[in-house]
C-alpha cells in the first residue's frame, strides 16, 4: 500500500491497516506533503491498495520521534468513480 497526496506517491516504511483505516510509519521530509494537504488543503490524501483502495482519508493521529513519524488514517468516504 501507499500513501496518494495529492499528485504525489509516497511509500511508506511500514503500513497496517485497521479497522478504519491505515496507520503508516513515515521517516524525514517524507511527512512533509502529508502535514501540508492535512493542515493546508494542499491536496487530498488516499491508500493505494488493500482494502481501502483510492478511497479519501482524514490524518486524526500524528506520534512523532527523532525522524520517524506514525500517522493514523481513517477513511471519510467511499473511492471516485473511474470513467
Amino acid at each position: 500500500m501507499e500513501l496518494i497526496i495529492g499528485t504525489r506517491r509516497i511509500v511508506p516504511e511500514a503500513i497496517q491497516q485497521l479497522d478504519d483505516g491505515v496507520e503508516a510509519i513515515l521517516r524525514g521530509s517524507a511527512v512533509l506533503p502529508v502535514l501540508d494537504a492535512a493542515f493546508h488543503g494542499a491536496g487530498s490524501i488516499e491508500v493505494l491498495g488493500g482494502a481501502f483502495d483510492r478511497r479519501p482519508m482524514d490524518l486524526v493521529s500524528i506520534e512523532m520521534s527523532c525522524d520517524v513519524t506514525r500517522l493514523t488514517l481513517v477513511c471519510t468516504g467511499p473511492a471516485p468513480r473511474l470513467i
